[in-house]
Formats: structure tokens, sequence, C-alpha cells
């Protein structure tokens, strides 16, 4: 599977009657449902690790272009109507800022690794706290109460999976939380942030700006409010998206279904 393509539903697993094995590119797992595959005696695998990497350094690359507001200055300086450069057009600071992380998994730490080599505060709410350890190794501050977090942040980053209990987190009362100053990074799935309440925060200035590499649906309809917003960037689900990066993912697939249908254990079999 490629950007969940196939869909894996009940009349495709009753036509294939002898599958065995289904490999799905990336991490997230939303997409499936493994009670029927299960049903079906159908394995399922992904590649959850060899994309952290590069969906990190995107997260920070998002940061810093809202933050400096790259995309805008970009098209300040190329624009065949601009004759000078005024003096009061200005970003924000990063390095020293307080980064709050909201998932921290694989993603997520790799994020926080970045970021203290901008000396960034950094703070983070999870299902389960980080041994001290961890948490020591890149300054980390473990919030319980997403609402501290949101509170404190200048930059929310959204680095979780998509289930239940993240469908639209971050919506209404949780952008009225952050600072008005604040910059939202959601690098994880689009459904974690409730897009309605995400545009009218943006077009009241509740909070500054946000950076997407997701959106649902993807892509988004082309006259849809948040392309039309200047204090937004987004970026076509890029996470993963280079060349080493993907050429490992699909060896990693090619792997999970060799061993899949020898009836060998499946290598990162999502359970």
């Amino acid at each position: 599977m490629w950007y969940h393509k196939p869909v894996i539903n009940e009349e495709l697993l009753q036509s294939l009657p002898n599958l065995k094995v289904v490999a799905s590119s990336g991490v997230g797992i939303d997409h499936l449902d493994l009670k029927l595959l299960s049903s079906y005696g159908v394995k399922a695998a992904n590649t959850p690790y060899i994309v952290s990497t590069d969906t990190a350094d995107l997260g920070m690359a998002l940061m810093l272009a809202s933050s400096r507001r790259i995309v805008e200055g970009h098209e300040m300086a190329v624009s065949p109507d601009t004759e000078y450069f005024p003096a009061d057009w200005l970003g924000a600071e990063v390095s020293g800022a307080t980064l709050g992380i909201v998932g921290m998994g694989t993603i997520g730490y790799k994020v926080a690794e970045r970021a203290k080599a901008f000396e960034m505060k950094i703070l983070y709410h999870n299902r389960n706290q980080r041994n001290k350890e961890e948490e020591s190794a890149v300054g980390a501050v473990y919030c319980k109460k997403i609402d501290d977090l949101l509170q404190q942040s200048d930059f929310v980053l959204l680095a979780v999976n998509l289930t239940p209990q993240t469908r639209k987190l971050i919506g209404k009362r949780e952008l009225e939380l952050m600072k008005p100053t604040a910059i939202l990074i959601n690098i994880s799935r689009g459904l974690v942030v409730d897009q309605d309440a995400l545009v009218e925060a943006l077009q009241n200035k509740v909070i500054k700006a946000a950076a997407l590499d997701v959106t649902y649906p993807e892509p988004l309809p082309r006259d849809h409010p948040l392309l039309k917003l200047k204090n937004v960037i987004i970026t076509p689900h890029i996470g993963s998206a280079t060349k080493k990066t993907r050429w490992v993912m699909m060896e990693e697939m090619a792997e999970s279904i060799q061993a899949g249908l020898a009836g060998l254990p499946v290598p990162r079999e999502v359970l």
C-alpha cells in the first residue's frame, strides 16, 4: 500500500482468498482495520522507524520557515512589484524559544534532539513519561496536562499517531489556550487538528501562524480557505520524502511481503 491505496475493505479481502500480508508504507496505521485483517488471517506490516529522521528534519524545517517567514520573504524578493525591502518586516526567534511537542515517540524525540541545538526550552506531552535519562539528554520537561504545554509554548509541534483519542485533539478550546504569538506545526495527521477551528483561529489572530505537512483531505480543495492565508505554510505530506528513505521503505515492505508469503515471522508486523 502506498498513500493508503488500495483501500483494504471486506470486499477486497473476499476477492483475494490467498492474501497473506499487507505491507503499508510509513508509520501511520489509522487506515488499516487490524481486526478485519486478522479475521481473514492476513498480517499487516508498516515501515515505522526509517521515516523518523526525515520527518523530524521536516518538522524543524517547517518551524524555521514559518517563524522566519521564509515563503513570504521569497515571494517578496522575486516579486516584479518589489522596489525595496521594508525594515519592519520581521519574523520570530527560534533560538531560546519554548517548543511544546505533543507526542514524544521516535519522531517527537528526534525533533527534541534537533531543537536542543537551537537552545530551545522543550516541553512535551505524551501518554507515558519518558525516563529521566532520555529527558535529561534533550532537556525536556514533561507536561502531564496538554493545557500546560499549550499555554507555555511558542511553537506547538504535533507528532502523534491518529487514533480515536487524538482525532481533533487540537480544536477551538486548545487553540485559544495557545499564545497569540504561537505557531502550530503538524507533521502527524491532518485529522489531529480541527481544521475549521484552525482556519478561524488563524483568520482572527488567535494564534500567529501554522505550518502543516498534513491536511484533510490531501490535497485540499483548491478553494479551501487555508490555501488563501498568508500565515500558513502547507507542504504535500513529504515527511519521509527523500530518495534514500523512500528506497529503504520499499525494501522493508518487500521484506515483509516475502516473509509473509514464506510463512516466516513478518518484520515490523503491526499487532
